[in-house]
């Protein structure tokens, strides 16, 4: 018995010096070869992302028909760009969409997740009945829906290609019944992180129902609600193939420019659709404009975005 006890240690030990010793050996080859692993991803990212991105930015002080035969003009394409009436009517709806839309979704979506993990019986029914819109394309939802607005709209001798009011809260509506589930599906996940401990040292302190909502679950549940505000701004201002099969920026008025001519403006033609419509729809020499127009698009959304996460971070540190 002696002997057994003496041997065992050993034994133990010369298993773990050899498995330290084989995790020795496999990083090493695994340090010297991970350029070759790691290089078809940075050259497609190269291919695939920084050069057009960059072929983009110089387009944009170009005119041009085709890539091949860009000239460059400065900063004409930016000027065209700012002093377009249609460019700055559907920045400012992109803003007023995406703050209501903000709202509505981040507030619904909590509500739901909330109901859902309160142990109510068929929850996983829900759950999934409640996310499978957004299974659904955008351009067959935009489809889908002015169909429903139309018959609804109708009776009322009118149509959502008529008036802007009702193609915002079509817009709104649309987005709201396919964004709603993916959110609740993110508070769900931060719901359920939170520590029933910690709840109910809440309760045995007193708290009530309402009490522990805002102090306790709300402040625990910020990442989740970072996470969600970030999703719903970019997806707001990203927003193209529900406003295109939706409205397609109907309907239409005319406005006069500082020159005398006069420009017509879709009503409900938000900023992706305003930069297609200018790059394709209208004239080729009109091409270094949208995309001139391509790039204010990007440097509004990630500074918005930025500043948003940001912000939203800070609140998580203090809490």
């Amino acid at each position: 018995m002696k002997d057994e006890t003496k041997t065992t240690p050993k034994k133990k030990k010369k298993k773990q010096e050899f498995s330290g010793v084989s995790s020795k050996l496999m990083r090493k080859p695994m340090k010297r070869c991970f350029p070759i692993f790691l290089l078809p991803m940075f050259l497609a990212f190269i291919i695939g992302f920084v050069y057009p991105f960059a072929q983009g930015i110089y387009l944009s002080f170009c005119k041009f028909t085709t890539t091949s035969n860009a000239e460059f003009i400065g900063i004409g394409n930016y000027i065209k760009a700012l002093k377009d009436p249609s460019f700055v009517h559907a920045f400012w709806y992109t803003a007023l969409y995406a703050i209501v839309s903000l709202v509505l979704i981040n507030v619904l979506a909590f509500l739901l997740a909330y109901v859902l993990t309160q142990n109510i019986k068929g929850t996983n029914i829900f759950r999934t009945v409640f996310f499978m819109p957004n299974l659904i394309g955008g351009i067959v939802l935009g489809y889908i829906w002015s169909m429903i607005f139309d018959g609804i709209l109708s009776r009322f001798g009118t149509s959502i290609l008529l008036e802007t009011k009702y193609g915002f809260w079509g817009l709104v509506i649309l987005m709201c019944w396919q964004q709603i589930g993916y959110m609740m599906i993110i508070y769900i996940a931060g719901l359920q992180a939170i520590s029933e401990d910690m709840l109910e040292a809440a309760h045995i302190d007193g708290a009530n129902g309402w009490q522990r909502l805002w102090k306790v679950t709300i402040p625990n549940v910020m990442p989740s609600i970072t996470i969600c505000m970030f999703l719903t701004l970019t997806n707001a201002f990203k927003l193209f193939d529900q406003n295109l099969a939706l409205t397609g920026g109907a309907p239409f008025e005319t406005s006069v420019n500082p020159d005398g001519t006069l420009s017509i403006i879709k009503t409900t033609e938000m900023l992706a659709l305003n930069i297609y419509n200018t790059f394709y729809g209208q004239s080729s020499s009109s091409r270094g404009t949208g995309q001139a127009k391509a790039v204010i698009f990007f440097i509004l959304v990630a500074t918005i975005s930025i500043l948003q996460l940001r912000s939203s971070k800070k609140k998580e540190v203090q809490q």
